[in-house]
């Protein structure tokens, strides 16, 4: 995979752990611990896409 597929694919990643925290947190009875897991998978995402863009420049 080349750094620019690989920065659209996290970027997608990213983009879908939005999505899924957003739902959770709309559900009535969202589970904290699971959002709490998600908003750290997406932050682990978010620190790897800034070290990728760091590389490429």
């Amino acid at each position: 995979m080349t750094t620019e597929g690989h920065i659209e694919s996290l970027e997608r990643r990213h983009r879908d752990l939005d999505r899924e925290i957003e739902d959770e947190l709309n559900h009535p009875s969202h589970d904290d611990l699971y959002i709490a897991a998600l908003k750290r998978k997406k932050l682990e995402i978010k620190d790897e896409l800034t070290r990728t863009r760091a590389n490429v420049s």
